[in-house]
């Protein structure tokens, strides 16, 4: 997918990615994939930690790094210098959204809090994700996506009962989360800034992400005082749910999410009489027995392999799913149909394969024009066609390392 950048529906939209790492260029690479102008501010020499963080490449850059920082120029600017600082007002005087996720008050440091930026640009959306937010009694403190999973909830749910808690998919799945709302925020804010003229700043907390997707533990803490408790692979309040293994030593994952499904499986099973008015035939029968319910389902699917397993599920109405690696995932039909892993030039490494773009947009799809950029690559573009700096000032700027 490629949809012209004019046919974006971002283009036009300006975006100084100031932050570092995941979270915050997450929101600035969604932007940047429906066509924002997205400028990374990069420190003079090492840039982004993310450009060494990961698998790294002949190119002298990072997977991630290639992969995350995508549609992005790269500018070069020292924002603890009076002459960076006072060159990053001039692009925001230029421009839509700024993005940071430094800890609370280091802009502030600067002399670049959001007070100063607005006072320049009345529309600035600023988004801001730190560890713990801009207020509360933690606000200062640092972290990253580890301690969000932990401090959010989530890890305390990841594991075994019987065992310790356990990283639950990913370290970085709240910066990516945190990405994702910080730029619905970024969207939401821009429209208020386009009617009214007024901008805004979002304050995202990266535990807050992971804290706002843990369905109904918050009510059921409320209402009941109860615990969630670790379950392994299984769901609460629904059975069977969870990861069964398969005679060909793979995993297939089973959703019953309501007695009418668990009769379908009742009937593949070629045991009918467990649904309906049977013993396992409502959801409060089968969690009231759930270890039992789990251990039946999994000595039925260890009888056949996994592909065997999809049809019958699949003829019969039953959700499932295999649990695929990362290799299977390059191999599957569906991924293929719908094209999302695309495959990027770059004149180094060749081809990259790297997720593609979401979410698809019929009409107006955004695409990935390019690869993350090499450091300061567009420090010349962006100061001399944008900011009208003549060379002899870049190459004063240069020399004296505020670029």
């Amino acid at each position: 997918m490629s949809g012209a950048e004019a046919a974006r529906p971002m283009s036009g939209v300006r975006v100084l990615d100031c932050a570092t790492f995941i979270a915050g260029p997450t929101a600035a690479t969604l932007l940047g994939e429906f066509g924002a102008e997205v400028i990374k501010v990069e420190l003079p020499k090492t840039g982004c930690p993310l450009r060494k963080f990961g698998t790294p490449t002949e190119a002298g850059m990072t997977l991630p790094w290639l992969s995350e920082s995508r549609n992005k120029k790269s500018l070069t600017l020292d924002l603890r210098t009076e002459e960076g600082a006072a060159i990053l007002k001039d692009l925001v005087a230029q421009s839509h959204v700024l993005v940071e996720n430094f800890q609370p008050g280091t802009l502030e440091g600067w002399g670049l809090g959001w007070d100063v930026l607005q006072a320049i640009n009345p529309a600035l959306v600023m988004v801001r994700i730190s560890a713990y937010g801009q207020t509360g009694p933690y606000r200062g403190r640092p972290g990253f996506g580890r301690i969000a999973n932990a401090f959010g909830g989530i890890s305390y749910l990841a594991g075994y009962p019987d065992r310790p808690p356990v990283t639950p998919g990913s370290a970085t799945l709240p910066d990516y989360l945190s990405g994702i709302y910080g730029a619905v925020g970024a969207l939401m804010a821009l429209r208020v800034a386009e009617s009214t003229g007024q901008g805004q700043y979002v304050d995202i907390g990266l535990y807050e992400s992971v804290f706002r997707i843990l369905d109904e533990l918050t009510p059921a803490y409320a209402y009941r005082g109860y615990v969630r408790e670790r379950m392994g692979p299984g769901t609460v309040n629904v059975v069977p749910h969870s990861h069964y293994p398969t005679r060909d030593g793979k995993w297939i994952a089973i959703a019953c999410t309501n007695d009418k499904i668990f009769q379908r499986l009742a009937d593949l099973m070629e045991e009918p009489e467990l649904g309906g008015d049977g013993r396992w035939g409502t959801i409060e029968k089968r969690e009231a027995e759930r270890a039992t319910v789990d251990a039946h389902v999994a000595a039925w699917t260890q009888k056949y392999d996994r592909d065997q397993l999809m049809e019958m599920c699949d003829r019969g109405q039953v959700p499932c799913g295999p649990l695929l690696s990362i290799a299977e995932i390059f191999e599957d039909p569906q991924y293929a149909a719908r094209g999302n892993i695309a495959r990027v030039a770059h004149d180094l490494l060749g081809e990259v394969a790297v997720p593609e773009v979401m979410p698809r947009l019929s009409a107006t799809p955004g695409g990935i024009d390019s690869l993350g950029p090499e450091l300061g690559a567009h420090t010349e573009e962006i100061l001399g066609g944008l900011l009208n700096l003549d060379p002899e000032r870049i190459a004063a700027l240069r020399e004296r390392g505020v670029i």
